[in-house]
């Protein structure tokens, strides 16, 4: 080969292999620029369980609604509350509140699951919410099977 043709050929491989470069840094600029911006969470009451639904058990027996279920706590100081209350309207709508309290400054993390019953009265059309700390979340109820009743599910409450 000539010296020329040698010159050229390396020529166009710093050429093309800049070019690569180059093309590598403004895509990484123009992905920088776009990226998302996270909304900043408002408000005191913040879901740092990473709870999203609650899985529970319905029964309903003498006009009253009762659920019972368990849901984990990443430390056993972490107690659960549980409030119903009733929208009088027709059919009724049943609001469950779930809250943790935790009074220790110090525990150790170590997963627990906390167990809960919470009690309505309420035609058997009522319609079901629940929040968690405040946050609106899903609630999934199955059916308790026949002839089971909410004295089955044993609660285990701190004292």
């Amino acid at each position: 080969m000539s010296k020329k043709v040698i010159i050229l050929v390396s020529l166009i491989f710093i050429l093309v292999t800049g070019g690569m470069f180059g093309f590598a840094y403004l895509n990484k600029q123009d992905t920088a620029d776009t990226a998302p911006v996270v909304p900043e969470v408002v408000g005191n009451k913040k879901n740092t369980y990473g709870i999203t639904q609650i899985d529970g058990t319905h029964f309903y027996i003498d006009g009253v609604h009762t659920i019972v279920g368990e849901l984990p706590m990443p430390t056993p100081c972490d107690l659960l509350a549980t409030d119903a209350t009733v929208a009088e309207s027709m059919p009724e709508q049943i609001m469950l509140r779930f809250d943790v309290i935790n009074n220790s400054p110090t525990c150790i993390e170590q997963e627990t699951t906390q167990r809960f019953k919470v009690s309505a009265t309420a035609s058997n059309q009522a319609t079901f919410s629940a929040t968690f700390m405040g946050d609106t979340i899903k609630l999934n109820l199955v059916e308790a099977a026949p002839g089971e009743t909410p004295e089955d599910f044993e609660l285990f409450i701190k004292g």
